[in-house]
């Protein structure tokens, strides 16, 4: 992924924040409570943080997240079946609509054609500046965005669960192994895909494996690093999981590396709207539905 331009490498330059660990705890502890008011049905705006009112955060935990809701289900009952599973999560995470996999079933993706008229009665991909979906190469043809998700998957989910496979439950080294079939300059699609099997395979891809680094995470995780002292994320994340015990005994759930890697994300946006580097426009103003 470092290949990729990076638009948001400078987002926090300038910034003062004296220690981010504690930055850190305190924003998950903050969003997760906002989850939580509202799953009880308390008013908005669910907290007297002004940033939070104003700005679209995902969860703290993935699982919380809607768009990681709509693939849990798409993919569900299909653990027994490796190279289907893998089938229906590259075609999620090209898709990565929430709204699309929604009205879908997973038995569609394996009838192309049929699968090609029904995304056309819809606005089937999510926001192409967030998520870019680039061109793949596949024995020397390119395939576009479209005909990766709807054709090339279900002919090739074989070679990719071999590859899958061959990497022995490490992320990096399964998201390396696909990339080099497809040959991506930014593959953040194919680690989506890969570490959501973890969710249904954890035999086939360990939750606890390192991940490679998003260019959102990349301002925040440089902050840890040089907090530490250490001289890569791999090391920090896994400091981030031991203080975890320590700044927030009380959470659901112990972290994983992806959730360091896709909280330190979302602190890098935070912080970017403190840092005055983000503005509350757009997309990215939060509008409580409920």
């Amino acid at each position: 992924m470092n290949k990729f331009h990076n638009p948001y490498a400078t987002a926090l330059d300038g910034l003062v924040l004296d220690d981010p660990v504690s930055a850190f705890f305190d924003f998950c502890r903050e969003r997760e409570n906002i989850r939580l008011e509202r799953a009880r049905g308390a008013p908005a705006p669910w907290t007297d943080n002004p940033i939070f009112q104003q700005g679209r955060f995902l969860n703290v935990f993935r699982e919380d997240d809607r768009g990681s809701k709509a693939i849990l289900r798409f993919a569900r009952n299909l653990e027994k079946d490796l190279p289907n599973l893998i089938h229906a999560l590259f075609f999620a995470r090209w898709c990565n609509r929430q709204e699309t996999l929604d009205k879908l079933s997973s038995t569609i993706i394996s009838q192309p054609k049929e699968l090609i008229k029904e995304l056309g009665t819809l606005d089937p991909w999510c926001n192409v500046t967030a998520y870019p979906v680039e061109p793949i190469h596949w024995k020397g043809k390119q395939y576009s965005r479209f005909d990766a998700a709807t054709t090339l998957f279900g002919d090739i989910k074989e070679s990719l669960a071999d590859a899958i496979t061959g990497a022995q439950g490490d992320v990096i080294e399964a998201s390396k192994s696909v990339n080099a079939l497809f040959r991506m300059q930014n593959d953040f699609p194919i680690f989506m895909a890969v570490i959501d099997l973890a969710w249904f395979r954890p035999d086939v891809i360990d939750p606890a494996s390192h991940v490679p680094t998003g260019i959102g995470a990349v301002a925040y995780l440089n902050r840890l690093q040089i907090y530490f002292g250490l001289d890569n994320h791999q090391k920090t994340c896994d400091r981030m999981i031991a203080l975890q015990k320590d700044y927030w005994p009380e959470a659901k759930r112990a972290f994983q590396p992806i959730d360091i890697e896709y909280l330190s994300c979302e602190c890098r946006k935070y912080y970017s709207y403190v840092n005055g580097t983000k503005k509350f426009e757009g997309k990215n103003r939060f509008s409580p539905k409920h």
